[in-house]
């Protein structure tokens, strides 16, 4: 079959820079979708974005669909013919629908039922007449939250369109996109390229973009502003922060990117880095410098979209622009200072957290309740958990974080050093937000890892208390990374904590919840679910990970070990036959009529077969080794040993009956393998494991 290249472009006003990925990542998603849909083959798909264009490439297109044979199935063969062998109603209506007379139709087993049939051969329609249609439907698809109209159009999109190309091989597609007729025509650079652009073919794309000054590649955009700022930095010695968000928003605002070197007053660089650094991304679009000693420069980068003759003019523009920005906060910081963070703590019961769960003022008193008792428990300073706990909300108030919500903690931390606070707890009021991300870094002061907890826990128990859990893929406050936050901390930083202790202290700092009874638990739950994900993201399979949870332990550090336990025992050879055993205990238990519990105990002088004896032997011994080991939470240890068991406990399951009629004996061997059992649950249900 023949093939073809293909190509679409659609020329706009100037896109939103912070949709532009997302456009154009869906429009190849939605197009590559349509075509494997209707069965036309092609080599690969490449799409384009500039901030006047999305555009796609697709090599080696087939010209047409292809053939396909269609069976069509009706009636059955009974409800088809009346007893005399005369078509039916319901034959002559199918035979109808297919275009045919009854006596062209054929048969066909469908199931257990034979069925009148019809067989046809759908010719493949040409591509180019399925592509504007394609697109049409992709570009109405779009992730666009709120689209536009134009002039006395009906049409909608992001930005009004001013163009479009519509290429298969070499010859132009004939239709309208959005109500513009294609062609092959295209605009360049807006101010460094004039006049029409001609688009041969669609190999031919990207070159011609690039003679006129367009980079059409939205990812190569990206690596060359990297490598322009790294060449910038290098000019001054010094080292860009280049920040991945950053590079790809500049991207997103040009077509020929074109790094420029400014600087500014020395004397802002007294106002904290994070906050130039804040404004100048934001506001400015740039990227800042440091020396080899983590230092500040005086120095920014920008992203230009033209390639002036005169770059000092350019540079000398954004000069001025940023000064101002600059000067903002370098002024919020010294009117900040006027008024020391405890100042404003009684200014926080005006603020509200959320309308059932009072104010700030109220959140901080709970948190530091808290904060106090996991302090207490990691051997930490509850003073200054409780002083930090106090203070944590304070920096909301200032006018520096009111212009750059994003510097929340860590103002804090500026300003309570000023204040004279103790470091640790300057420290704290930054690291109660870690992580602020899945892979952030973790608090490091243990005064900042129990703000960090108990803020978390306070904001889970709070919201799920008042019947506002996370729902679909809606999570307003975050409580999943809440959740997750708080797995990370105590797991990775490995600190003896109970979730259900924590979770207790927690509910009962708050007052009337209406969601109050189980709440510990479901929130519990919660947590747990979001372990799950967390182990599935490392490689731990569901059944080890259910294994565990399970016998639901409450301290994440100890249901790490038995993960760690459990993976390690899944690679014995003993592993298969001692789960198939576990799963058979079980079973039996399950099925008893006896009460399994404390009452019913092993006794030894009731074994009568030498297998059951052996067990019981067994056990004996095993459990002098293992008991240590399971205190101490040593689990690989404890189910390497138990592993061991493995030969005698098929020699049981072999040889002996459990359920016989004489009732103390059937009571004493479920006894024993109840023993057996409640030893592998000391650390998991390993009849869950499965294996292939």
């Amino acid at each position: 079959m023949a093939k073809k290249d293909f190509l679409f472009e659609l020329g706009t006003e100037e896109l939103p820079p912070l949709a532009l990925p997302i456009l154009a990542n869906a429009l190849q998603e939605g197009l590559e979708q349509r075509l494997k849909q209707a069965g036309i083959n092609f080599e690969s798909c490449s799409v384009f974005a500039t901030p006047r264009r999305l555009a796609l490439r697709v090599l080696n297109l087939d010209a047409r669909q292809s053939d396909q044979d269609v069976t069509k199935t009706g009636p059955s063969v009974q409800a088809a013919f009346d007893a005399s062998g005369k078509p039916t109603k319901a034959a002559e209506g199918f035979a109808r629908s297919c275009g045919v007379s009854v006596s062209d139709l054929t048969q066909i087993l469908d199931g257990k039922v034979t069925k009148l049939a019809f067989h046809s051969k759908v010719v493949g329609t040409d591509s180019n007449t399925l592509l504007p249609g394609f697109i049409t439907e992709t570009l109405a698809e779009l992730p666009i939250p709120k689209r536009m109209r134009w002039g006395s159009s009906r049409e909608e999109f992001v930005r009004p369109p001013h163009w479009v190309v519509m290429l298969f091989g070499d010859e132009v597609i004939s239709c309208n996109i959005l109500g513009i007729p294609a062609g092959r025509i295209t605009r360049g650079h807006r101010f460094m390229s004039s006049g029409e652009i001609v688009i041969n073919s669609p190999a031919a794309y990207e070159d011609t973009l690039f003679k006129a000054k367009v980079i059409a590649s939205f990812t190569k955009r990206i690596e060359i502003i990297q490598q322009q700022v790294i060449n910038e930095a290098g000019k001054l010695q010094a080292n860009a922060l280049i920040d991945e968000e950053l590079l790809a928003e500049c991207a997103a605002l040009v077509e020929w990117p074109v790094a420029l070197t400014g600087s500014f007053d020395k004397e802002f660089l007294n106002v904290p880095k994070e906050a130039l650094i804040s404004t100048m991304k934001e506001n400015q679009r740039c990227f800042v410098l440091f020396d080899d000693k983590r230092n500040m420069l005086p120095n920014f980068i920008t992203i230009s979209n033209i390639e002036s003759n005169n770059p000092a003019t350019v540079i000398a523009g954004n000069e001025r622009v940023i000064r101002p920005r600059l000067a903002d906060a370098a002024f919020f910081f010294k009117q900040d200072q006027k008024e020391h963070l405890a100042a404003r703590i009684d200014q926080l019961k005006t603020v509200v957290f959320q309308q059932q769960l009072g104010t700030l003022f109220d959140k901080s008193q709970r948190v530091g309740a808290i904060a106090k008792a996991i302090a207490t428990q990691l051997q930490a300073n509850p003073t200054l958990a409780a002083r930090a706990a106090e203070l944590g909300k304070c920096d909301l108030l200032t006018s520096m974080v009111y212009e750059f919500p994003d510097l929340q903690g860590i103002m804090g931390s500026y300003y309570a050093i000023i204040d004279g606070e103790d470091p640790e707890v300057a420290a704290a009021l930054n690291e109660q937000y870690m992580p602020r991300k899945a892979a952030d870094e973790l608090p490091h002061t243990l005064t900042g890892i129990a703000l960090a907890l108990a803020e978390r826990f306070d904001t889970l128990t709070g919201l799920f208390g008042i019947g506002q859990p996370p729902s679909g893929s809606k999570d307003p406050f975050a409580l999943r990374r809440a959740a997750l936050g708080i797995l990370r901390i105590i797991i990775e930083l490995e600190l003896p904590l109970d979730l259900a202790d924590i979770l207790s202290l927690a509910v009962s700092q708050h007052n009337d919840l209406p969601k109050a009874e189980g709440l510990a638990d479901t929130i519990l739950d919660f947590i747990l679910e979001r372990l799950r994900a967390w182990y599935h993201d490392k490689g731990i399979s569901t059944d080890i990970f259910l294994s565990v949870a399970t016998v639901r332990p409450t301290m994440p550090l100890d249901f790490s070990a038995r993960i760690k336990a459990v993976s390690h025992f899944a690679t014995l050879p003993q592993a298969i036959s001692l789960s198939a055993a576990n799963k058979r205990v079980s079973n039996l238990l399950s099925k008893s009529t006896e009460q399994i519990n404390s009452t019913l105990l092993f006794n030894f002088e009731f074994c009568v077969d030498a297998a059951e004896i052996s067990l019981a032997k067994a056990i004996q011994e095993i459990v002098a080794i293992v008991e240590p080991q399971l205190e101490s939470r040593s689990y690989t240890q404890a189910l390497t040993a138990l592993a061991d068991l493995q030969p005698i406990v098929d020699d049981f399951f072999n040889e002996v009956m459990v359920n016989v009629e004489d009732a103390r004996l059937r009571n004493n061997r479920l006894a024993l393998l109840t023993t057996l059992r409640n030893l592998f649950l000391r650390v998991a249900d390993i009849s869950l494991i499965q294996h292939d």
